[in-house]
């Protein structure tokens, strides 16, 4: 990407973050498909026009699914503004109105796909920044790929990993691959099953383009919603108790919460200061905890959006966060190496630099903290990192129970088995490793993507 193209992306996303005056609020004379359309269509028409949902047959992930058109038709005439069929979609003289649920667009936004199409409607997007189309069908693989985030269906049946632009539903005792779930997001960041199993949500999105999360129907494999937002990945993305209601963290400083029936947007909270990473629910769904770069433990209202305090003391960069099962408590751990255990609830009246909601503080580990995990019964914790090994610590003494090594770089996921009695681990070495608790013995070791080989050709 050149510098000029490099700057105008910047510009862009510090607008929309920052509050700036957005060129669709201006009255342009003219406007071109990069700048000014791509970032509307992104923001507001993708979520429901992608290949893996695709409703009325228009895709609009790439300028040539948007150039043909769904089931009624070329989306738009170049030249001819009023005989295209987007303008009539975005104004209301033709139902549905569009985008579909959310406001409608603004004068001045519809104007500029009036402006652009009068211009011939040319995509004008650099060379260096174009994008591949849309994937149509499994991405080819012929290296492992990082492995991000992983989960265990409720029912212990199914183990959810992330790949390229997909995830990958495999056996829980990784015997074989099940099913492959494509989307448009580059990375899946999190993956969590609902309480019922029913919904697989997986969240993260394309860097610098665009956050995403994914609500998927687990029995019919098949897209229930997507819903995009923000200006880049999301991260830390989890359900509510009853699961009507999904949170996850952005790059943009702010929590998000949506509604997963509608995927709504229920509240937008900027308490942070800077990326949040992780998300989490108290037991009873009315109060968030969350952690990011900016050292805090967050704990907000989820009705209201309101602040409440921070629960821990201030120490390094916070990437990691995970509740205990059956009480209103949390492991956050990140930079400083040091796992944290904090009550929810402050036992008196907070002090400045204050610490007494701390629990336990763990061993320190070999590397920066990435991930945590609770065993099912909340007995045990699993804690992983830059270290080339996940201790398992007993959470009443703090003791170290048991070590999974063989690991061969950092490991930015853990997840145990709803049986407690098995964990499964990933990183960038691009394979998921299933080792026994109690012992730490390694019980399977796989690549989740399937592997093609590259065919040499000789001249």
């Amino acid at each position: 990407m050149t510098r000029a193209c490099r700057s105008l992306v910047f510009l862009i996303f510090c607008s929309v973050l920052y509050g700036e005056e957005p060129e669709s609020k201006k009255t342009p004379a003219q406007a071109g498909y990069f700048q000014d359309i791509w970032p509307i269509i992104q923001r507001q028409c993708q979520a429901c026009h992608q290949p893996a949902v695709k409703q009325a047959n228009l895709q609009l992930t790439d300028y040539e699914g948007f150039r043909q058109g769904g089931k009624s038709g070329p989306a738009f005439v170049p030249g001819d503004p009023e005989q295209s069929l987007v303008i009539a979609h975005l104004t209301g003289d033709r139902e549905p109105r569009m985008p579909f649920g959310l406001p409608p667009l603004t004068d001045q936004e519809i104007e500029l796909f009036r402006l652009w199409i009068k211009s011939g409607a040319l995509d004008d997007t650099p060379p260096e920044v174009r994008q591949p189309a849309a994937p149509v069908g499994p991405p080819v693989y012929h290296l492992p790929a990082v492995i991000t985030a992983l989960a265990y269906s409720p029912d212990g049946n199914l183990l959810a990993v992330s790949g390229y632009r997909e995830v990958l539903l495999h056996k829980s005792d990784g015997s074989g691959l099940e099913d492959r779930l494509v989307g448009i997001s580059d990375r899946i960041q999190s993956l969590a099953f609902s309480p019922d199993g029913e919904i697989l949500m997986a969240a993260g999105g394309t860097p610098a383009r665009f956050g995403e999360v994914q609500f998927w129907d687990v029995a019919s494999r098949e897209m229930k919603k997507s819903v995009t937002v923000c200006h880049d990945t999301v991260f830390g993305a989890s359900f509510s108790p009853d699961a009507s209601k999904v949170a996850f963290g952005c790059s943009d400083q702010r929590v998000r919460i949506l509604e997963t029936a509608t995927g709504k947007e229920l509240l937008k909270m900027g308490h942070h200061e800077n990326w949040v990473l992780g998300t989490l629910f108290g037991m009873d769904g009315k109060r968030i905890v969350s952690v990011g770069r900016d050292r805090a433990a967050k704990l907000t209202d989820a009705s209201s959006g309101a602040f409440i305090e921070n629960i821990n003391l201030l120490r390094g960069e916070l990437a990691a966060i995970a509740r205990h099962p059956s009480r209103d408590a949390v492991l956050i751990g990140g930079e400083d190496r040091i796992p944290y255990y904090y009550m929810m609830d402050r036992p008196r009246k907070m002090l400045i630099a204050d610490d007494s909601t701390l629990i336990r503080e763990f061993e320190r580990q070999d590397g920066e903290i990435f991930a945590l995990a609770f065993s099912p019964d909340g007995k045990k914790i699993a804690v992983a990192g830059v270290a080339g090994q996940v201790p398992i610590y007993d959470v009443g003494t703090g003791n170290r129970s048991a070590t999974c090594g063989a690991h061969e770089a950092g490991i930015y996921t853990v997840a145990f088995h709803p049986d407690g009695e098995q964990l499964a681990t990933g990183g960038f070495d691009g394979l998921v490793r299933i080792c026994e608790v109690d012992s730490g013995q390694l019980l399977k070791k796989f690549i989740p993507v399937p592997i093609e080989k590259k065919v040499l050709t000789s001249n």
